[in-house]
């Protein structure tokens, strides 16, 4: 007897789209997602295509036509809804072009709720392209099978980002200076402190002293360690989101 065919294919091409899906609705893909699906991918009428809106969730779809611009899909089945999201902000000082796109990217699949960029005085660049970094965290969200994507903030100063920093919302400070043998564990204090949380991260080269004193006199600030080890902004983001994750996030054993 054959075996029922897996549903939906897990070889199924996944994207978002901008249009709200609902069933009796069809969509219509153009530009480069098109271009995707029918010059990389190859699909064909019949094909099924994995949606999400960043709205109501995740949608199986049908390819219904293919043209050399466009493709429509038909919606067939709601797969999953739109992801709870841990309330988790990475702020990250801005870093090298590739570097930041790998904060980006595995800020993304790690599963931040926003990417608030900052401006430090010893960062490297003081501009972020909204677009393609809206389209690697897209990606990335595809890549790892998110049903919602992070919302990205334009670059601010650092006095200007802990000026408006909600009331409510703990801040904790990625400090290069407490690693070694004293230092409060990350894991510690992230345990201490429930959400809602953001993780403030250095660029190349750290915070300088008075950016230390600044962010250490905000009263919502806590001075975390990440180790034994001086860490590159990249890897620190990396492994601070994966830490709260497990300890406070959405890795944590469920009861």
């Amino acid at each position: 007897m054959p075996a029922t065919p897996e549903w939906p294919p897990r070889s199924a091409p996944r994207l978002f789209v901008e249009q709200t899906v609902e069933l009796d609705c069809q969509l219509r893909i153009s530009g480069n997602q098109a271009h995707y699906l029918s010059r990389v991918m190859r699909v064909s009428e019949g094909d099924t295509i994995i949606v999400c809106d960043d709205e109501t969730g995740e949608w199986a779809t049908r390819v219904v036509e293919t043209g050399k611009r466009e493709i429509i899909l038909d919606p067939v089945e709601k797969l999953r809804e739109r992801e709870p999201v841990p309330d988790l902000w990475l702020c990250p000082a801005l870093l090298k072009k590739d570097r930041f796109d790998l904060v980006l990217e595995k800020a993304t699949e790690l599963g931040v709720a926003r990417i608030a960029p900052i401006i430090t005085r010893r960062c490297v660049a003081d501009k972020l392209n909204a677009e393609r970094a809206r389209n690697i965290v897209t990606e990335a969200a595809e890549q790892c099978a998110r049903t919602a994507l992070p919302q990205i903030d334009e670059p601010v100063k650092l006095d200007n980002f802990l000026r408006n920093l909600p009331a409510n919302r703990v801040l904790f400070f990625a400090d290069e200076l407490m690693s070694g043998e004293g230092a409060v564990s990350a894991a510690h204090v992230f345990a201490s402190n429930p959400p809602p949380a953001a993780i403030l991260i250095g660029p190349e080269g750290g915070f300088d002293d008075a950016e230390r004193d600044l962010i250490r006199s905000h009263h919502q600030a806590k001075a975390v360690a990440l180790g034994p080890r001086i860490l590159r902004g990249e890897t620190a983001a990396i492994a601070a989101i994966a830490l709260w994750m497990g300890v406070m996030g959405d890795w944590r054993a469920q009861d």
